[in-house]
């Protein structure tokens, strides 16, 4: 089976896992919850490091069609896999993260955020059947494991009658992607997932959690973000995600500082004379990509939406010299978008594969397009897909 693209509805979505269920599990589901994927504004790799980031949640969503069991089985099910996996929820504390490599790594996310809850006191916890479909592109820097974590975080919290806010659901996904998936994330994606609103980022502050809404005034402004989805597969569990991390961490301990958050532009001086070039290089791009983050939110409450997009440009020119992280794919979604007339545009999420975002006139949106298209068959690349999206609400009950 294969799963609903980023084309589909969300109505279309909430069939199909509701056609799982059934053809899985059999009968009628209590109900269906979803969460959305994500796209970053700005501010990558800055989460982990105490850091600022500026996402919005997106109209593409993880929906999850769920029944009670009362035999203390978890099975979950997805139209990504044929297999089916059950699992007792007693059994839960001793897969995860001891023995993670016994699961199938998409079914570690639900099952790893069932452990989560149940590790922070959880009751009322009972048997469940779990039913998954998404509209959320895999692979391409959108967030579908957040998606996959605030949907089933969601759906449990109410069927479990926990009673818990929606920061605290979205520590439960990150504690399930940290130690049960096994990939050293921050919690950018799962606060978006859980907190996103209608024409709005989230400014969050990751040290903190404090989280502020920042209207974006796209549409007003005649402007549309553009998703480039270049189809090379990302995946943050493998090596290079945590070798920046590991860099970071080693930057912030030279600089004798709990996180990069506490550096500065002003220290980078300092800092390049006591680093090697390569964990400088790694510490300039999150301290730069934290101050264009605050002066990211500035612009867009003080002046248009049109003027972050030099910002967008620096952004991209320091993920790919300073952290290393792009690939050709998403260099060139960039430059070609940019010299189509973009306003602005980046690669979004963390990297090495993955999407690139591109803020774009309605007049220039085919241009864009046409242009992005014609790069990528110059350069003998798989053709893209390219799609817009729209900050859209964050995770629950479908209605």
């Amino acid at each position: 089976m294969t799963s609903p693209t980023a084309s589909a509805t969300a109505a279309d979505t909430v069939r199909a896992a509701r056609r799982l269920f059934a053809e899985r599990f059999g009968g009628e589901p209590v109900g269906t919850w979803s969460a959305p994927g994500r796209a970053n504004l700005m501010g990558e790799h800055t989460d982990y490091n105490d850091g600022f980031v500026l996402p919005f949640a997106i109209q593409h969503r993880t929906h999850v069609a769920l029944g009670v069991r009362d035999d203390g089985m978890i099975r979950v099910a997805s139209t990504f896999d044929d297999a089916a996996v059950e699992v007792p929820l007693a059994e839960l504390d001793a897969l995860f993260p001891a023995r993670r490599d016994e699961i199938a790594e998409w079914a570690r996310y639900p099952l790893g955020v069932a452990w989560a809850l149940i590790g922070s006191g959880a009751t009322g916890a009972r048997g469940v059947d779990l039913a998954f479909a998404s509209s959320v592109p895999v692979g391409a820097g959108l967030s579908s494991s957040a998606a996959i974590e605030g949907a089933t975080a969601s759906a449990l919290a109410h069927t479990w009658g926990l009673d818990v806010d929606r920061v605290a659901l979205a520590r439960a996904g990150r504690r399930a992607e940290n130690e049960a998936v096994g990939a050293p994330t921050g919690i950018m994606d799962q606060m978006a997932s859980m907190l996103g609103r209608a024409d709005a980022a989230i400014f969050l502050d990751c040290r903190s959690l404090d989280a502020q809404v920042v209207d974006l005034g796209f549409d007003d402004a005649g402007l549309e973000l553009v998703v480039v989805d270049t189809g090379v597969s990302h995946s943050h569990a493998t090596g290079g995600y945590g070798e920046r991390r590991a860099a970071c961490e080693r930057g912030a301990a030279i600089m004798g500082v709990a996180a990069l958050r506490d550096v500065s532009v002003d220290d980078l001086a300092r800092a390049e004379g006591l680093m090697d070039d390569v964990t400088f290089r790694r510490v300039r791009h999150v301290v730069t990509e934290n101050q264009r983050v605050l002066d990211t939110v500035r612009t867009l409450r003080e002046r248009v939406p049109r003027a972050i997009g030099e910002l967008l440009v620096a952004s991209h020119a320091s993920m790919r010299d300073d952290f290393e992280i792009s690939v050709p794919e998403l260099d060139t979604a960039v430059d070609a978008a940019l010299a189509a007339g973009a306003v602005g545009a980046r690669m979004t999420g963390g990297g090495f594969g993955g999407a690139a975002i591109a803020l774009v006139a309605h007049d220039r949106l085919e241009q864009v397009t046409a242009a992005v298209n014609a790069a990528f068959a110059a350069s003998r690349f798989t053709a893209p897909t390219i799609f817009t999206v729209t900050p859209s609400d964050g995770a629950g009950r479908d209605a």
